[in-house]
């Protein structure tokens, strides 16, 4: 990141300022690879909060050019016509993933839209703010496809797909994930939502010690992997994919169908179609959905891979 290239962000910012969308979005995605110099930057519109996020450490004198232009930018007439309330820059390079307040009112919770749904984020605390906004087409794949179905949410976090799920008709929801916190902030965003949590199950347990009680569950029309690359203790994609895939067929339907995602930049879509006809041939490959237009990549198979298999 040089003078250059915070110049260049400067210009993208600004000229997304003038034109914010309604719902919360993604402005800049450096980390498409399409921007020289700012490979490890984003910036995301949460609606009145601006988030800037910088995922390698830059040299002293970048960072401090990085903050004269946000300062600049936070005082222009672009920002004042945004009606923005605060600035915001995320250090993910640290351990604790450090939000610095660069203009406003510091944000502690915060609460967002997106088609039309409500979340509630958590800004300051933690590395991630409780919704993956590249995931936004699998939301609405499921929203669409969900109607009378009984669906598996694997690896839950905030149960975004949950919530997509049961407003688009589901019959049941059940979100299995290992922190108790994020399933937690997964009931408040059904709540946010008027949704029956009567309809919704949370449990907080690791997926690899409670295959029995997940099975019980079931079978399920619909089941939703979109696990984390790396998980101290619990979870390596490379190692731990095919484990889940095998079992997929004790845990669906005759008709089920799977939304299974990868979101690891070295591996590639065919990680998951070989796997699938390895593990679970039964399950054919139906469709890769697109990803949204604002995390275009320089490689399309570095992004988001979330890819549709039917059995039958």
């Amino acid at each position: 990141m040089n003078l250059d290239a915070i110049a260049t962000l400067e210009q993208q910012l600004t000229a997304a300022l003038h034109d914010l969308p309604n719902e919360t979005r993604r402005l800049f995605h450096g980390r498409g690879q399409r921007w020289p110099g700012l490979e490890q930057v984003t910036a995301d519109w949460l609606q009145g909060v601006l988030l800037v996020s910088l995922f390698r450490e830059p040299g002293e004198a970048e960072l401090a050019a990085l903050k004269a232009m946000l300062a600049a930018l936070a005082d222009s007439p672009a920002w004042r016509s945004s009606k923005a309330q605060t600035l915001l820059l995320q250090h993910r390079y640290l351990l604790d993933s450090t939000v610095e307040l660069v203009w406003g009112e510091p944000v502690d919770e915060w609460l967002i839209s997106e088609g039309g749904l409500r979340f509630k984020l958590d800004l300051g605390k933690k590395q991630n703010n409780g919704l993956f906004l590249d995931m936004r087409y699998g939301r609405d794949w499921v929203r669409a496809n969900a109607q009378g179905k009984r669906v598996l949410n694997l690896f839950a976090y905030t149960c975004g797909f949950s919530v997509a799920a049961i407003q688009g008709g589901a019959e049941h929801v059940v979100n299995l994930d290992m922190a108790s916190s994020a399933l937690s902030r997964g009931r408040d965003n059904h709540r946010l939502n008027g949704h029956d949590l009567g309809r919704v199950s949370f449990l907080g347990h690791e997926l690899f010690k409670s295959w029995g009680k997940v099975k019980k569950l079931g079978p399920f029309d619909l089941v939703i992997i979109d696990p984390p690359s790396f998980q101290k203790g619990s979870f390596a994609l490379t190692r731990d994919y095919q484990k889940i895939l095998r079992r997929l067929p004790e845990l669906l339907t005759g008709r089920g169908v799977v939304l299974a995602c990868v979101n690891d930049p070295g591996i590639g879509p065919d990680f998951l179609i070989q796997g699938m006809a390895e593990e679970a041939p039964e399950l054919k490959f139906e469709q890769r959905l697109e990803n949204p237009p604002e995390f275009a990549d320089i490689d399309p198979d570095a992004g988001l891979k979330a890819l549709v298999f039917r059995r039958g």
